[in-house]
């Protein structure tokens, strides 16, 4: 293709045109919907449209003559690739996190001159920071542009799938209990109003689910609650009769979707607004009067929803021992057909999910599938298309990170299988990565520790050696809701307050290691929040240590023995008892067999 008419290059000429219209300099393009959510809607996946980069986290910024991506370590590859030929630079950043998009713009904007950005999907928080970075570099900020409905003739609207119930047992606490425990927070922070606009935590609090973005059960929301009833502003049509009339029993009306921006124009002076500036856009903030009293904070549906009850628990590990039976299955059958039929990476997307859905209780997938072998394993946020993938043959190591969304809870898990031979440097690695996914397993901590406290404990067998990777080492997993959610992080993310451990999160533990062009390597399991007992009895306060909730053995032929010590085998072979113990009920046949055979004990 021509890259001087490639549909990147076009577009981007296409914003330029609309930059010189509005008398722009630049305009800054976030990954984000006015709900700030990981998973977008189509309709707000500009990011992606306009540059051909198809990572779920960047930055695209566009001006007059330069357009520059800004993406961490976990999309570097994959984003050299998708973006090249297209006039777009690559500037690496550390983290997803980072804010080198505001440095780079205030050095390459004039001051005096403009940039524009689309408020209604701009963060508070981030507003803040890109407001007071350009101010000091004499750059003015337009916060009503939205390029995408400038440029993007086919641009799709709303999605419409229904909203449905999420009922018990799978919802264990009521709507009304839940409404109740925001209320009562709400009134210690001395709040009247609170308005929430995160998906996840709409979903969660009003036991709702849907089907707006891929792969997590939400629906779009905006949701307005006082001391004595809430207002759920969704689209017209989404909500069944049966629902409607379910959420009015509770105290919860329906208003349209475009109405929230409304309602909060019409608070008062005697009103107090509770928002979550780090969960609340910027143009959504901007129609509350200056006379409103608002009081920032976490919104406490995020700190509950994180916290699962016994009941939630309880179902989350049946939903670990379907997952994990649907692993088995599909291991055994790719051990078989291995060398005897022709397998891609899409054809390992295919036959997992195929398991999967027989299990009970299974309603879809927690993300995209990531098959990765031998280089392909190294871009860690890897997704093979029919246009480009890769047959497993020959020797290598295969990294599958999968999961499953299920009607008690979600899951996320990551395995490495050696292909044909392995060498002992794959060995060697993948040894170094087990070890790190052991010892953070294995750690007791106070309770409130900060959760970034922790990251250190998994890299530590890889600093050692001078190695490391660049991504975090865990994050909170929902309940039947997103794969990624908060508070905690375990990441060398600056702790605060809110990211404290308490008992019931959920929590990924995957430490990695990278070579690019060559493998990857991840060893992820899903982890519990559980008290723990100590030898001294508590006479140094409440301990907590993780339950490890996935069920799913980890390969012993790539480990390099010598590397590990008798304490680190003995949890591991304790580990595959647990697996076997656990998911042989569930299986038959070859997937027994091959159960049988990858939980021996070294």
């Amino acid at each position: 293709m021509d890259t001087r008419t490639s549909p990147t290059r076009l577009r981007l000429e296409r914003v330029r045109d609309a930059l010189k219209q509005q008398q722009l300099a630049a305009v800054l393009v976030p990954s984000s919907d006015p709900h700030l959510s990981e998973y977008l809607p189509e309709r707000w996946q500009g990011r992606q449209w306009l540059s051909g980069f198809t990572g779920s986290m960047a930055t695209l910024v566009i001006t007059e003559d330069e357009a520059a991506l800004f993406a961490d370590s976990r999309y570097w590859v994959q984003a050299e690739a998708e973006i090249a030929g297209t006039g777009i630079t690559l500037v690496k950043i550390p983290t997803g996190a980072a804010t080198h998009h505001l440095d780079w713009l205030a050095t390459h904007v004039l001051a005096g001159q403009t940039v524009g950005v689309d408020g209604s999907v701009l963060g508070l928080a981030s507003a803040q920071a890109l407001q007071a970075t350009l101010a000091k570099a004499g750059v003015k900020l337009r916060t009503n542009f939205d390029v995408l409905d400038a440029v993007w003739p086919e641009r799709p609207g709303l999605p419409s799938a229904p909203v449905y119930e999420h009922l018990a047992p799978h919802a264990p606490l009521s709507r009304a209990a839940k409404l109740a425990q925001v209320r009562e927070a709400m009134a210690r922070s001395g709040a009247t109003q609170h308005f929430v606009s995160t998906v996840d935590d709409i979903a969660w609090l009003f036991n709702l689910r849907g089907s707006d973005v891929s792969y997590n059960p939400v629906f779009l929301a905006h949701a307005l609650i006082t001391l004595h009833g809430a207002t759920l502003f969704v689209a017209d049509g989404k909500v069944p009769a049966e629902v409607k009339a379910a959420l009015a029993s509770d105290g919860v009306q329906l208003a349209p979707y475009a109405q929230a921006a409304t309602a909060l124009k019409a608070l008062t002076p005697q009103d107090v607004l509770l928002i979550d500036p780090r969960r609340v856009t910027l143009g959504l903030r901007e129609n509350v009067l200056a006379s409103v009293r608002v009081v920032e904070a976490i919104n406490p549906s995020t700190l509950f929803k994180s916290r699962k009850s016994a009941a939630e628990a309880a179902n989350v590990r049946e939903a670990m021992a379907q997952d994990g039976a649907a692993m088995c299955e599909f291991y055994a059958w790719f051990e078989q057909a291995l060398g005897k039929e022709r397998i891609t990476e899409l054809t390992v997307d295919e036959r997992l999910s195929a398991a999967r859905a027989k299990r009970s209780g299974f309603v879809g997938l927690s993300f995209n599938t990531i098959a990765g072998y031998n280089p392909n394993g190294a871009m860690p946020h890897y997704r093979a298309t029919p246009e480009s993938h890769a047959v497993i043959e020959g020797n290598g190591l295969l990294l599958i990170d999968s999961g499953g969304q299920y009607l008690g809870g979600t899951t996320d898990i990551t395995r490495v299988w050696p292909i044909g031979q392995i060498t002992p440097a794959h060995q060697r690695d993948y040894t170094l990565v087990l070890k790190g996914t052991i010892a953070l397993s294995r750690t007791r901590f106070p309770r409130g520790t900060l959760s970034p406290m922790v990251d250190a404990i998994a890299r530590a067998p890889l600093w050692e050696q001078g190695l490391d990777y660049g991504h975090g080492t865990g994050h909170g997993v929902g309940y039947f809701l997103n794969v990624h959610e908060g508070p905690q992080s375990i990441s060398r993310s600056a702790p605060e307050p809110h990211m404290a451990m308490e008992p019931g999160m959920v929590t990924s533990i995957e430490p990695g290691l990278y070579r690019a062009g060559q493998w990857g390597i991840r060893i992820e399991n899903l982890v519990l929040n559980v008290p723990a007992d100590t030898p001294e009895g508590g006479a140094f306060g409440e301990f907590l240590e993780f339950e490890t909730l996935t069920l799913c053995p980890i390969d012993t032929r790539c480990i390099d023995r010598s590397l590990l010590r008798a304490d680190e085998v003995d949890w591991l072979n304790r580990y595959h008892v647990t697996v076997r113990e656990r998911l042989a009920p569930l299986v038959s046949g070859d997937a027994l067999a091959w159960l049988n055979e990858r939980t021996q004990a070294i």
